[in-house]
């Protein structure tokens, strides 16, 4: 268990920074915003206090320091993320990293912002209540993309340590 553990730390905040990292050169090199993670962060202290759905997040009251409980909230999200992977798919994985696996899982992923933070922040079940939903989506579909591409290259980088 303490095994499973430290390889979905590692694995899960290695492919969590691979995913930010794709963000910020989207946004670099194309305008492309990524998710303001203080949002989730306010979303997190919301809810603690019964509070599922906002009509948006951005009007909602701030919450005393979202952004760092947001970006707590996204590594430890990546670092369950990756846990989940491992059970799935065996921890012999790690010793052998498959892309497809770790693709397949990354854009599964994309689920839980569609049903869960988008609704709860009030953009509604896979964006569709923002203005452009369908670039909404894409843009959720290669963050979650780019997560899965980021576990095979974390366990890619494990398995030359090994």
């Amino acid at each position: 268990m303490t095994s499973l553990l430290i390889d979905a730390l590692l694995l899960g905040a290695g492919a969590t920074a691979f995913m930010d990292i794709v963000a910020l050169v989207q946004n670099r090199l194309f305008g492309i915003p990524s998710l303001n993670y203080a949002m989730v962060g306010r979303w997190l202290g919301h809810l603690l206090g019964g509070t599922f759905i906002h009509r948006p997040i951005g009007k909602s009251r701030p919450i005393r320091g979202e952004a760092a409980l947001g970006w707590i909230a996204h590594y430890l999200i990546g670092v369950a993320f990756a846990a989940m992977f491992l059970v799935l798919v065996g921890a012999g994985w790690l010793s052998r990293p498959a892309l497809v696996p770790a693709l397949v899982f990354g854009v599964m992923t994309v689920l839980v912002p569609f049903l869960v933070l988008q609704p709860g922040m009030g953009a509604g079940i896979a964006a569709r209540k923002l203005p452009e939903p369908s670039a909404a989506r894409l843009r959720s579909l290669f963050a979650h993309f780019s997560f899965g591409l980021g576990l095979w290259i974390t366990g890619l980088g494990g398995m030359l340590v090994l």
